[in-house]
């Protein structure tokens, strides 16, 4: 009885959690609709931070963004609202709206990292996990009854050959995002300097919206690279990271 009461409990309370959720979610969005963008953006980003993340949050935080004028937090909203849905044809097109609006390096990323993008992290492991929960289950279907290992060797080899294919391109897509970086300038200006000090001279300028390849961090500085050439220092405060992938 006790533990009924408490599955009915915990039950109410998600409930409600989710009633406030979409309540703040309505609010927000009334928010953007009275033209009160940077409200909007501060409500969306209050249930990022409380309430997690989901597609259509970020891209709303996108939409924000960038009808505050705030190009480079517009860029890093859709950024992750692709890495979530990378088919979805609004957030790639809002996606690439933005990049032309920002003066800057951007970063799109190479042909096998457009490829592995066309893919969610969560996708790419259900289809990694389908291939060898089958090559698994052949090879277990041998080992039951070993007259069937002719006709499926061949079932075998081109599912452990997948196995292995997919496994690669998981862990290469959780590598990026979980540990490549790109720091996307969110001040107006920027001063990219030759050292991680105040008083280093300044490499080069960049603006707001432009997308950088994070290479090292020093206290409160970043390491950062333009174009692949130039390499600087940047200020934490004037910068957002995001996931490369």
């Amino acid at each position: 009885m006790r533990l009924l009461v408490l599955v009915i409990y915990f039950f109410c309370a998600l409930c409600s959690r989710a009633a406030d959720t979409a309540t703040a979610f309505d609010a927000a969005n009334k928010l953007y609709e009275q033209g009160k963008f940077a409200e909007a953006a501060s409500a969306y980003e209050s249930l990022v931070r409380s309430n997690g993340a989901s597609p259509a949050l970020y891209f709303n935080l996108g939409n924000a963004f960038f009808k505050s004028g705030q190009i480079g937090r517009a860029l890093s909203a859709y950024r992750r609202a692709e890495q979530m849905t990378p088919r979805d044809p609004d957030v790639r097109a809002n996606l690439q709206f933005t990049r032309k609006q920002a003066q800057g390096p951007t970063l799109p990323g190479s042909l096998w990292q457009r490829w592995l993008g066309k893919l969610s992290l969560d996708e790419w492991t259900l289809l990694a996990a389908v291939v060898i929960w089958l090559w698994l289950l052949l090879l277990a279907s041998v080992q039951w009854r070993p007259a069937l290992g002719r006709p499926l060797r061949g079932w075998i080899f081109a599912l452990g050959i997948g196995a292995a294919f997919l496994s690669g391109c998981l862990a290469a897509v959780f590598y990026e995002n979980r540990f490549t970086r790109v720091a996307i300038v969110v001040a107006r200006d920027a001063a990219v300097r030759n050292g991680p000090l105040e008083e280093s001279t300044t490499a080069f300028t960049v603006h707001d919206g432009a997308e950088l390849a994070v290479l090292d961090q020093k206290d409160d500085w970043l390491q950062v690279s333009a174009d692949g050439r130039r390499v600087g220092w940047l200020r934490r405060d004037q910068i957002v990271l995001t996931p490369r992938g």
